[in-house]
């Protein structure tokens, strides 16, 4: 099959075309042609405003699948990541049983080696996610496992993270944690502050957050080894990441696309689907997130898809799961709440260059003769996502009937096509 993508601006700092409006000739999943071109084409995607980058990669999914199907299966998630242009999505071991076998590993491989997106295995660094006893994680990373994290629950104890660090080193392994003092977290529901006493609701303070950035990063200077932080939220944790690259030490990190979007007195009051972890934060916090994204101290934007099943969601707020779904709309929320700040070009390094870099996979750039994995998106192309256009099992999200600016158009990868409309 021959497609003609036509007039496309590009977004890739790897390729000889980067910022040029090319035609680009695929041909049964390779680049043939890129410029001019008048070959005849099975298809022809032609749309003024265009764009086209190598396919982007999330590094914080959750899948339901196996356990808890209900909130998302495997199929439904690289169904919601095509939509939302992503070829590639991290996937956490927090499923039922932990990703923390080869054959849970296979497991997903497996089931996934069919579909447009390539679903990446994290594996669990300690048995159970518990925190406790490290995994076999040299077994695992032989499997394919990818990145080592406890996901969703961060690891607490300062042994265990020496430990993980110092056994990773060997393969050139990647350390992610998800920084929270989960005792100071304890019962929270949103971010500690004013709004917080105003609702009279338990308040996640920024300190749980700082306080293991702090102590990680020291951890890491005393081990070596390479150390990422999932879903920065705070002013001083980008601060204490900031000063640590800037003495040699192999630290990464990334925010959630959303994570700017509300702060703690813009979100509305009790509603649960702006209940997410870390929680939306103060003004400043979403300052000093943009200017980490600009100055190049965070390296990469997540979409943090966490789905939540309706009981999960229609309850209390101090009930109700942690967590909203954002495949479909990461790039999206991105673009409508930080291109004020951010410029277009800076953000699609984010979903690109950065998570691949941390990742360590193979290089995907927009050449004559390669394999196309290309994701096609139009960033002032305004939409409402709608509870009945939502590809995933779940429906948390508070960005359901709001309008939002920039859109993924398709996708290109595995010799497959994902078009999110007609041409």
């Amino acid at each position: 099959m021959k497609l003609l993508l036509k007039a496309v601006q590009i977004y890739d700092p790897s390729s000889a075309y980067h910022l040029q409006r090319q035609d680009i000739l695929v041909e049964d999943g390779v680049i043939a042609s890129i410029g001019a071109n008048s070959v005849g084409a099975d298809q022809t995607i032609d749309l003024d405003g265009l764009c086209v980058s190598p396919g982007w990669v999330d590094l914080y999914a959750q899948v339901g699948e196996p356990g808890l199907e209900h909130k998302e299966d495997i199929e439904s998630l690289a169904e919601a990541a095509a939509a939302g242009g992503f070829s590639d999505v991290l996937c956490m071991p927090n499923v039922q049983p932990v990703v923390q076998s080869k054959g849970a590993i296979n497991f997903l491989k497996a089931k996934s080696a069919g579909l447009p997106v390539n679903l990446l295995p994290a594996g669990a660094v300690t048995v159970d996610t518990q925190g406790k006893e490290l995994t076999e994680m040299i077994d695992l990373q032989r499997a394919g496992a990818m990145a080592f994290t406890d996901g969703a629950k961060p690891v607490q104890g300062a042994e265990v993270i020496v430990k993980a660090l110092q056994y990773l080193q060997p393969f050139n392994g990647i350390l992610m944690n998800r920084p929270e003092h989960t005792r100071l977290t304890e019962f929270g529901q949103m971010h500690e502050g004013i709004v917080s006493t105003q609702l009279g609701m338990k308040g996640i303070p920024a300190l749980a957050e700082e306080l293991m950035v702090t102590r990680d990063l020291q951890l890491l200077e005393y081990t070596g080894g390479r150390l990422h932080f999932s879903l920065v939220s705070t002013a001083g944790s980008v601060e204490a990441i900031r000063t640590a690259k800037a003495k040699g030490l192999q630290v990464t990190c990334d925010v959630a696309s959303y994570q700017v979007a509300y702060t703690d007195a813009t979100m509305a009051p009790f509603e649960t689907n702006y209940k997410v972890s870390p929680p939306f934060r103060s003004k400043q916090d979403a300052n000093a997130i943009l200017q980490g994204l600009v100055d190049g101290t965070i390296d990469a934007v997540v979409s943090a898809h966490q789905p939540q099943d309706t009981e999960s969601k229609k309850l209390e707020f101090d009930l109700a799961e942690f967590g909203m779904i954002n495949l479909e709309t990461a790039f999206a929320v991105a673009n409508t709440t930080m291109a004020h700040v951010l410029p277009l070009e800076k953000l699609i390094e984010k979903l690109t260059v950065g998570p691949r870099q941390i990742l360590n996979l193979p290089a995907c750039s927009i050449a004559e003769g390669q394999q196309a994995c290309l994701t096609l998106f139009h960033p002032q192309l305004k939409w409402t996502p709608t509870l009945g256009d939502t590809r995933s099992k779940s429906k948390n999200s508070p960005f359901l009937g709001q309008e939002l600016t920039g859109k993924a158009i398709g996708l290109i990868n595995k010799g497959q096509v994902v078009l999110n409309q007609s041409f």
